[in-house]
């Protein structure tokens, strides 16, 4: 009947991950149309403009990720960094 284990998270579900998805855009989509009919009133002249949260959050998020990445390669160690001095060769 059920060829899924036992133990298997519901997260896990490929139809789950989907239903998720869709839910998420579901949410972003009704949160970029709310700006269609409640005024966004801008401090800063630029921020009252059509979905500007919605792209500057993913600019933003976009901008963490590079910088992550960065500093993994600035802070990456090799394999065997903490391996005592006699092991390392």
């Amino acid at each position: 009947m059920n060829d899924l284990p036992k133990d298997d998270a519901w997260l896990a579900r490929p139809s789950s991950i989907r239903l998720l998805w869709k839910v998420l855009w579901g949410v972003l989509a009704l949160t970029v149309a709310a700006q269609l009919v409640i005024k966004i009133k801008g401090y800063f002249g630029i921020d009252d403009w059509f979905a500007f949260g919605a792209v500057y959050g993913f600019l933003a998020c976009v901008a963490m990720v590079l910088v992550a990445k960065g500093l993994g390669y600035l802070l990456k160690r090799d394999e065997n960094y903490y391996a005592a001095e006699d092991e390392r060769d």
